[in-house]
Order: C-alpha cells, then structure tokens, then sequence
C-alpha cells in the first residue's frame, strides 16, 4: 500500500492522544489546574491533529461529514462517532479538573473507554480488509491498541505502567512482522485465483494489462527493498523501544523522559510508515507485482 504522510501522521499522533486521555480517564494520571491544563492541550493536540491529517487522504475533504451517516456498515464511520463522543466526554472530564479542581471519576471511566474504543475502530478499518492478509488478521488492532497504550503511558509519565506495556508492544510488533511476512503465501491467494485462470492449468505473468500506471498501481501496489525493511525494522525497534525502556530504567528527570518520548516517537512513524508500505494487496497479483 502507499504509504501517504496523512494516513502515518493520522494513526500515529490520535494513538498517542488517545492513549494519553485514557490513562487520564482512567485517574492513573489527575492533575488539576494549569499542570490538567497542559495534559490536556497536549493529548488533545495530538488526537485530533492526527484526525484532522486523515482528511488530507480523502479525495473530497469536504465531504468528510459524510462518514458520520455510515456508522452501521463502516467502522470508518465508527470511528468518526466514537473520537467525537471521546473528546467531548473527556473535554467534560478536563474540564473540572482544570476550572474547578474536581475529579468526576465516572465521567472519566466513560471517556477513558471511549478513547480506547477509537483506537479500536482506527485499526479495525484496517483489520477488516480481506485484500490485505497482513492485516486481516487478530494483530493488527493487537498492534494499534498495545501502541497505544504505551505511548499514552509514557506521554503521562508513568515509568511502572510504561516499562512493561513498551516491551509488550514490541513484542507484538515483532509478531506482527515475522507472521505478517508469510500471511499472503498462507492465504490461498496467487495469480491464478487473482486472475481466475487457475482452471486452466498454471498461470503467470506474460505481460503488463497496460503499460502506463494507474490508482490501482499507485495506492495499493508499493514494494519495500528487503534491506530497506530490515533497516526501518531496526530503527522502529531501537528508537520506539529500547531506547525509551533503557532511559525509563535510568534514574528518572524530565529531559531524559523528553528524549524518550521523542525516540518513541520517531520509531512509531517508522513502524507506521513500513505498516503501509509492507502491505501487500492481492491486486498486485494480477499485475505480476508479487
């Protein structure tokens, strides 16, 4: 799949955000006054500036209040209903810690669910595609949801919650790769089915349907140089990882918890960018791409 910048920018930053208003709905993470203020300002900054990147993907951003009326069919639509809900419960919630110095607990469980539940409905978009083996399976909001968990943990602050929830969302990551690898072998589908010549004996690709590009070739079809991959691996690894956990263990100040957050940062768009780019469409195999 083409990894467009919107799409990254879109799942990476309302992950974060979100994850950041759940650990805070939840009463993990309670401050008032100014400090709620700026907790607030930045997970709200981040989840919906990454909602907002998402419409820079679509071919007619006027119409994005259209997804709003599909929500029984679409978890797109989903999406769209569960992000609203979330910030204005927890634009609620935040709004008595910061103003009134009160903690409406139940308010908070309900925003806290709802943050989670869009993550959710964002990785079930992807989930739900058959066309994409690597995708169309448990891991994937696996994936989404461990990330964001994390990655809220350590935008919050809390060391206990984000050691162990980062190695577990690496591990997961790790999964993800190495059985993602072999989901397109293992699904059945090759250019005899693509083409649906298979009855016809063995099929392969004599020459291109057309000799120009098309929408077909541009956003689903992108092959990654396996050094490439290997390379953006290591670094999503390393960087959204390691590195944090390493500076996580080390005795705690404010500048190492920065630089941790940001290399979390740089190895999550790693991730998100080869989680578009390693996606292998089966349309590929009807131009021979795979």
């Amino acid at each position: 799949m083409h990894p467009a910048p919107s799409v990254i920018i879109f799942t990476s930053l309302s992950g974060l955000g979100f994850g950041l208003l759940f650990w805070m709905g939840l009463g993990v993470l309670a401050p008032t006054g100014l400090v709620a203020f700026v907790f607030f300002t930045i997970a709200y900054l981040l989840a919906v500036g990454g909602l907002l990147a998402s419409a820079f993907h679509l071919g007619h951003p006027e119409r994005a209040l259209k997804a709003f009326t599909q929500w029984r069919t679409s978890w797109l639509s989903r999406e769209a209903w569960a992000s609203v809900a979330a910030l204005v419960v927890m634009a609620l919630y935040g709004a008595g810690l910061v103003f009134f110095d009160t903690k409406i607990a139940p308010l908070g469980w309900i925003g806290a669910v709802l943050s989670i539940g869009t993550v959710l409905t964002t990785s079930m978009i992807y989930a739900q595609i058959r066309a994409v083996p690597r995708w169309h399976h448990w891991s994937t909001p696996a994936m989404f949801l461990s990330f964001s968990l994390a990655g809220g943990a350590l935008l919050a602050g809390e060391v206990t919650i984000a050691l162990p929830l980062l190695a577990v969302a690496a591990a997961v990551q790790i999964y993800t790769w190495f059985d993602g690898d072999t989901r397109l072998a293992r699904s059945g589908t090759d250019i005899a089915s693509a083409t649906g010549l298979g009855g016809r004996g063995a099929v392969r690709a004599f020459e291109p349907p057309h000799t120009g590009t098309n929408y077909l070739l541009r956003e689903f079809v992108h092959v990654v140089g396996r050094k490439h991959s290997r390379n953006l691996r290591a670094i999503a690894l390393v960087a959204g990882f390691g590195l944090p956990i390493l500076l996580l263990i080390l005795p705690f100040s404010h500048a190492l918890a920065a630089v941790a957050v940001l290399a979390h940062m740089v190895g999550l768009f790693a991730s998100r960018w080869l989680f578009f780019a390693e996606a292998e469409h089966v349309v590929g195999l009807y131009y021979g791409k795979r």
